[in-house]
């Protein structure tokens, strides 16, 4: 029996996903948990074989959680389940040496083959993912992208972006966003760090 622990914060999807892997003959959830500050904690009572882990959580995002189960609890192995169908987050899941990266948008046959894979001591990787993996963050940002995150790098605010690249304030934060997004990442400081750690910037 392969005993899992769930971390997803959506209750319903929690709910619905503990549901779904009990159907499994050979799968048990052992434990669920709404918030990354309980993954660890929780683990550790439980000693599940593998915790299946929203990459974007409240408390301890999913990829922290995971980086502080593999150097506290290194038997649990752990599958990485989001919603993020982003290259960049990934690679970020990756470097963390997570066992597992999965689509949320999976079919649930799909994401119980995934876990005993990873049971099998395998690392699962969403193929259509892997494929885009291979573009770095340079060429996923745009020169006028690549631009606006190197003056919020240096410490400019949006109004001085927008006066400096003759945009509109509007312009500048939705290129933010877009940035933001296209690297996975969780805020304006974590993207100016993932495009350093690149290269990028």
């Amino acid at each position: 029996m392969i005993r899992l622990i769930i971390a997803e914060d959506v209750p319903m999807l929690r709910g619905a996903l503990v549901a779904l892997m009990e159907l499994e003959q050979d799968l048990s959830v052992v434990a669920e948990v709404g918030n990354g500050n309980d993954i660890l904690p929780t683990a550790l009572e439980h000693r599940p074989d593998i915790a299946v882990i929203d990459i974007d959580l409240p408390g301890t995002d999913g990829l922290t959680a995971a980086a502080k189960l593999r150097s506290c609890l290194p038997s649990c192995r752990v599958l990485i389940i989001t919603s993020l169908g982003n290259p960049a987050a990934l690679r970020r899941a990756l470097a963390a040496q997570v066992d597992g990266y999965v689509l949320k948008d999976a079919l649930p046959s799909e994401l119980a083959q995934a876990i005993r894979k990873v049971a099998a001591g395998q690392r699962v990787i969403d193929p259509q993912l892997a494929l885009m993996a291979w573009d770095g963050p340079a060429q996923q940002l745009t020169p006028r992208e690549v631009d606006v995150l190197r003056l919020a790098a240096a410490g400019e605010d949006v109004r001085v972006i927008a006066k400096e690249l003759h945009l509109s304030i509007g312009t500048v934060r939705n290129y933010l966003t877009t940035i933001v997004h296209k690297l996975g990442a969780r805020n304006r400081v974590d993207a100016v760090r993932i495009a350093r750690d690149n290269g990028v910037i």
